[in-house]
C-alpha cells in the first residue's frame, strides 16, 4: 500500500522527524511505499509535497500564532485568515492524495499540538470528507504546554486536537498519554514507543576519532560529556552543569549538541551565566551538527559521529514525551545519566536497563557512580551490552513492526 505521512515539517532532528522516518523504514521493509506532506522536508523530492504555508514558521501562520492564543475572542480577521489557509491546505491533500494513490494517511503530530492550526483543521476535514483510513501518531498534546489556551480557540482545538472521527486509529507515545487522551476525549490510543533499529550494525566511523577530537576543540586528554538536547528549560540542563562542576576536573567539557529550537534564547543565556559561574566548560556546538537548525556551511558532524566520541552522556530531563536521546545513549553503549521523569518511571525503568539515575537533583551518589564510569572506562562494558539487549527487545524495530501491523489492519477495516 501507499502511506502519506503529514506533518508541518520532516526535516532535521526533532522528534517527530527521526520517528517518522523509522516508522517509514518499518513498512517499507513490510513491501510497502512511503510518501511525504510538509511545509519543510528533507525527504526525497520524487516521494514528497512541499506546501510553504504548512510549515509552522510560515509568515501567515506566525501570525495566526501570535494572535489566537490566552484570549477571550480573536482579533479581527482571524478567523477568516484561518478559514482561508484550511481551505488552501485541504486542496493541497487532495493533490497529494490523488498524485500519490495514498491508501493510508498518518499525521504525525500535525492532530495533537497546534504549531499549525488551519492544517490541523485541514486534515480533519479532508479525513471526514474522504473517509481515507488514517493512523494519527500523537508526540505532545497541546495541553501538556502552558501557552496553548485561551476560549477562543478551544472549539477548534475540540474539532482537530485530535479529532473524534470514527476510523481514525490513534497512536501515543507513552503510557500517561494514552490514559489522558481517553479521559478527555473518549479515544483509545494503541501506546507505540519511541525505537531505535538495534538490529542495525553501528555505522563506520568516517573520519579519524582523533581527527574528530581536534575538529572540537578537544585536548587529548579532554573528556566529552555529552548533552545530545535541544535547549529548552525542561531538558534540565542545569543539572548537567552541576555534575561537571561537582566532578571537579577541568578536562570535562560539557558539550550541547542541539539549539534553542522554538523557545527562544533565555535559557541558553541562563546555561551560559552559570557555566559560567560554576566553571565548566560549556560549548554549544549545534552549528557543527549536521541536520539541526543552525548546521553550519563548513565541516560538520551526524549525531552518529558525534555519540561515539562521548565519554559520558547527560539527559537529566524534568519532562519527556519518551527518550530519543536515551535509547541512542543505549544504541551507542554509552553511560547514561538520567532523571527519573514520569514517563522514564512508568514506561522504561521496569524493562531493566542499569543506568545512572538521579531523583530531581546530583547527589554525592551520584556524582561518585558518574565519577567511577569516567575513571574506570572499560568497566561499563559489560552492562553497556546488556542494556544494548534489554532495549533492543523493548524499543527495537520488531516491536514497531507488530504495532503498525495491527493499526493499519484496524485503520483498512475501519
Amino acid at each position: 500500500m501507499n502511506f502519506g505521512f503529514v506533518s508541518t515539517r520532516f526535516s532535521g532532528t526533532d522528534g517527530v522527524s527521526l520517528e517518522s522516518r523509522k516508522w517509514a523504514d518499518v513498512l517499507e521493509r513490510d513491501g510497502h511505499a512511503t510518501f511525504w506532506f510538509s511545509g519543510l522536508s528533507d525527504r526525497p523530492a520524487r516521494s514528497s509535497i512541499v506546501v510553504p504555508e504548512a510549515h509552522f514558521e510560515h509568515p501567515e501562520i506566525e501570525a495566526i500564532t501570535q494572535a489566537i492564543w490566552r484570549c477571550e475572542t480573536f482579533p479581527e480577521g482571524i478567523a477568516g485568515k484561518i478559514a482561508r489557509l484550511q481551505g488552501l491546505l485541504h486542496a493541497a491533500l487532495d493533490e497529494f492524495c490523488d498524485r500519490f494513490g495514498i491508501d493510508v494517511l498518518i499525521p504525525q503530530n500535525a492532530l495533537t499540538i497546534p504549531m499549525n492550526l488551519p492544517l490541523g483543521l485541514a486534515i480533519t476535514d479532508f479525513i471526514e470528507g474522504s473517509g481515507i483510513p488514517t493512523i494519527a501518531h500523537h508526540h505532545d498534546f497541546y495541553w501538556e504546554r502552558d501557552r496553548f489556551t485561551g476560549a477562543a480557540v478551544q472549539p477548534y482545538l475540540a474539532r482537530a486536537f485530535p479529532p473524534v472521527l470514527p476510523g481514525i486509529v490513534h497512536a501515543v507515545i507513552n503510557s500517561a498519554a494514552a490514559r489522558e487522551v481517553k479521559d478527555r476525549c473518549g479515544i483509545k490510543a494503541t501506546l507505540v514507543p519511541n525505537v531505535m533499529d538495534f538490529e542495525k550494525p553501528h555505522p563506520a566511523p568516517t573520519r579519524n576519532p582523533d581527527e574528530a577530537r581536534i575538529a572540537l576543540d578537544l585536548g587529548g586528554d579532554d573528556r566529552l560529556i555529552l548533552q545530545p538536547t535541544r535547549v529548552v528549560p525542561r531538558k534540565g540542563i542545569e543539572h548537567a552543569i552541576e555534575l561537571v562542576h561537582r566532578l571537579g576536573e577541568s578536562r570535562n567539557k560539557l558539550l550541547i549538541s542541539h539549539e534553542a529550537g522554538d523557545e527562544g534564547l533565555d535559557y541558553r543565556n541562563q546555561l551560559s551565566a552559570l557555566a559560567k559561574e560554576k566553571g565548566v566548560d560549556l560549548r554549544f556546538v549545534a552549528d557543527r551538527i549536521a541536520g539541526t537548525e543552525s548546521e553550519a556551511m563548513g565541516e560538520s558532524f551526524t549525531l552518529e559521529e558525534l555519540y561515539p566520541l562521548a565519554d559520558f552522556v547527560t539527559y537529566p530531563s524534568l519532562y519527556e514525551g519518551f527518550g530519543n536521546a536515551l535509547l541512542e545513549a543505549i544504541y551507542f553503549r554509552k553511560p547514561l545519566l538520567v532523571n527519573r521523569y514520569s514517563v522514564f518511571r512508568e514506561d522504561i525503568e521496569g524493562v531493566g536497563c542499569e543506568l545512572v539515575t538521579m531523583d530531581g537533583e546530583i547527589t554525592d551518589e551520584v556524582v561518585g557512580k558518574v565519577r567511577r564510569i569516567l575513571d574506570e572506562p572499560g568497566s561499563h562494558a559489560a552492562t553497556a551490552e546488556r542494556n544494548f539487549r534489554i532495549a533492543g527487545k523493548h524499543f527495537g524495530y520488531r516491536t514497531l513492526e507488530e504495532r503498525l501491523r495491527a493499526m493499519v489492519q484496524m485503520a483498512v477495516r475501519g
